[in-house]
């Protein structure tokens, strides 16, 4: 067996036996890619001009249970916080996956909004589905990715290897005159 023919073979098998997880990966990629440029994905980072943190856990836990749609009782309700001197808010992310931006002069409250970008990012590393799953069929999905990368380049050169080839024989047997 050569080894074009079975590099076509690998290629056309790997890229049937990776479609779905190939799919989800490359779909979430390009959400993840604009997340900051669109809304909807994850909400605008707001701007105040203090750069220390002020606000004691107890403001920015009163200003999150302040807040119904992002449904927080206690922090067990709250994932992180997400400090940002430099824009001068800190966000406290729930694990419903609401997103509330405070001042960091007074913890007041600048913005709350849905935040889906760490939903896409768990599609994106298949984590979504469990760890079963991204051990087992997202990584070898990503191995063969890159033996599709392999074999399509190897299928890529060959006919310029070819040709290369063909050349060099022609040129051996055109009797010199």
């Amino acid at each position: 067996m050569s080894l074009s023919y079975l590099s076509r073979r690998l290629h056309r098998w790997g890229a049937i036996s990776i479609g779905l997880p190939l799919l989800c990966v490359v779909a979430s990629g390009l959400l993840l890619q604009v997340k900051k440029q669109v809304e909807w994905i994850q909400p605008p980072e707001q701007r105040t001009a203090v750069t220390t943190p002020t606000p004691s856990w107890d403001v920015i836990l009163a200003a999150a249970k302040a807040m119904p749609e992002a449904g927080v009782r206690g922090w067990e309700d709250i994932d992180r916080v997400d400090v940002r001197p430099e824009k001068g808010i800190l966000k406290v992310i729930t694990t419903s996956r609401w997103e509330t931006q405070l001042a960091l002069a007074d913890g007041a409250v600048l913005q709350v909004a849905y935040r889906r970008s760490d939903l896409i990012e768990s599609l994106h590393d298949g984590s979504f589905f469990g760890d079963t799953v991204k051990l087992w069929i997202f990584l070898p999905s990503g191995l063969v990715l890159f033996g599709l990368w392999l074999t399509g380049l190897y299928l890529w050169v060959l006919p310029w290897l070819t040709r290369r080839k063909r050349a060099r024989l022609q040129r051996r047997q055109v009797p010199a005159v």
